[in-house]
């Protein structure tokens, strides 16, 4: 990756616009052609350092309001087997393991969204029953102060 990669990057990181020739434009902001752009695009995705283009969903305009990280607590033998089971199911959109605590056993975290509370505890009760884990905590989203995707 050279230096023009990561002004690419800097760029991108700012969405595509809706434009005819999105690639063209980011191609003029740096002085380069549209065909470097795609070019440099897909040899960063060919690396590994770009893993996907993806559109961002404004999931409360859906009626998707409710957010839950479940917190679970595995035993180490199962944690690897437990979160590619939760990373594998269609309702989790994180899966990450983590640290424990003294007072907080709590060592994989999954984040679902839906319509209700209600569905977030079923979706974390049939989680739940697929794995034969029985020791979490559901914890809802009362507010957002910010979301941002990672910003070089």
């Amino acid at each position: 990756m050279d230096q023009m990669d990561l002004e690419l990057l800097k760029v991108a990181q700012d969405g595509v616009k809706l434009t005819e020739r999105p690639y063209r434009e980011w191609g003029e902001t740096l002085g380069i052609t549209e065909e470097e752009v795609i070019d440099r695009l897909r040899a960063l995705e060919q690396e590994g350092v770009v893993r996907r283009f993806a559109a961002t969903i404004g999931h409360r305009a859906l009626g998707i309001v409710a957010n839950a990280m479940i917190a679970w607590t595995v035993p180490p033998d199962s944690v690897v087997a437990t979160g590619e089971l939760f990373a594998a199911s269609m309702e989790v959109t994180h899966c990450y393991e983590r640290a424990t605590a003294i007072d907080w056993p709590y060592n994989i975290y999954t984040m679902v969204h839906s319509r209700s509370r209600e569905d977030c505890l079923r979706i974390a009760d049939q989680l739940s029953h697929q794995s034969g884990i029985r020791d979490y905590t559901v914890l809802f989203s009362e507010r957002e102060y910010k979301k941002i995707s990672a910003r070089i």
